[in-house]
């Protein structure tokens, strides 16, 4: 005897697993295709996943896995930063600067892992939970960086004074993680980034992204 089953629940369960396989996400109209069920029946669906956060959707609307997925394992984010610090401890520890992993909450970049250098006279405070808006510093903008290039490697971000007066930053995207968006970074006290700090960055992050799959 078949066990009686929601249909809709189905439905949302197979659009989390859809989005969960794309780094790039998805129209409503895509979902229809795949689906097979109406625009109006993945409206519905999209809303109601976004109002537990499971689904975000971007500006130019597609629909991507929200961080409230994370939200349900309460150990997740503890088990992000696990697998990233070693990278991170590396990298501020090479560069001489504090080391961030930085993951898409919504319209926002928040911090969800910090290290800050042992050896230095002085470095920026950095700390997890820190959030800002995906268009200023230089982590934000790492990711939309790679939603907008589409490339295997869109290089690293450098900026400079947007998010601390006198602070530049240096960011790489993380890339072929599925589900996740996010970028690891430097930030530090300087006029401009070292030469050697973009292209080391990119290493922390195919390191860290390595770590995550």
């Amino acid at each position: 005897m078949t066990a009686e089953t929601s249909q809709t629940l189905d439905r949302g369960l197979r659009v989390l697993k859809l989005l969960a396989d794309t780094d790039h996400g998805l129209t409503v109209t895509e979902l229809s295709h795949k689906l097979g069920v109406n625009r109006t029946v993945i409206y519905r669906l999209l809303a109601t996943l976004e109002q537990h956060a499971l689904v975000r959707r971007d500006l130019g609307g597609r629909a991507r896995v929200g961080l409230g997925v994370l939200r349900l394992g309460r150990q997740v984010h503890p088990l992000v930063r696990e697998a990233a610090m070693p990278a991170l401890r590396s990298l501020a520890e090479d560069i001489g600067a504090t080391a961030h992993l930085t993951l898409v909450d919504g319209a926002e970049a928040l911090a969800v892992a910090v290290v800050e250098p042992s050896w230095t006279d002085y470095h920026v405070a950095y700390r997890a939970g820190f959030r800002h808006p995906l268009e200023r510093g230089a982590a934000g903008k790492a990711i939309l960086s790679a939603r907008q290039q589409r490339t295997d490697d869109p290089g690293y971000t450098l900026t400079h004074g947007e998010l601390e007066a006198g602070a530049c930053g240096a960011a790489a995207p993380l890339l072929g993680v599925t589900g996740v968006e996010g970028s690891v970074g430097v930030v530090m006290l300087a006029e401009v980034v070292p030469e050697r700090v973009g292209p080391r960055v990119m290493d922390a992050a195919r390191e860290v992204a390595e770590a995550l799959r």
